[in-house]
């Protein structure tokens, strides 16, 4: 008897092996490994809106957010009664990030930014991948 693959050779699960390969999906163990999952995470967020992201490749980047996540948590530890627009406004904070620069950083102006920091308009799913890969969080912050 033949035997069963978890996805059907040729279908855009494929993808998904090939970060696999890239960078094994397992638990972050140091800060070299912890960069070059950044990194990763970075280059599929940059595709996440155009030209989108297949259904592999979406799957990968939750799971490695997820090992980013956990890295952050034991080595960055943020004080998690913070609400996650007070997450946003304290990295901004720290960061010396303004409000035109996260309209930029989010690609929607300084308009939209200032809706979001007056929590007037809630952050997209993309949004809460940008951020999370640029004040290296896990994206869980965000939410």
């Amino acid at each position: 008897m033949p035997k069963a693959t978890a996805f059907p050779r040729g279908t855009t699960h494929d993808d998904y092996f090939e970060w696999v390969r890239r960078f094994p999906l397992r638990p972050i163990r140091s800060r070299a490994e912890y960069d070059q999952a950044g990194a990763i995470l970075t280059e599929l967020v940059g595709r996440a809106d155009d030209p989108g992201l297949s259904s592999g490749e979406g799957d990968y980047a939750d799971a490695l957010g997820h090992f980013l996540g956990a890295y952050d948590r034991e080595h960055f530890p943020i004080d998690s009664k913070l609400t996650p627009l007070e997450a946003l406004k304290y990295l901004m904070e720290q960061t010396g990030m303004k409000t035109s620069d996260l309209g930029h950083l989010l690609g929607s102006g300084p308009g939209h930014a200032s809706l979001i920091l007056n929590g007037k308009c809630q952050l997209s799913k993309a949004n809460i991948r940008i951020l999370a890969d640029r004040f290296k969080v896990s994206t869980d912050l965000f939410l």
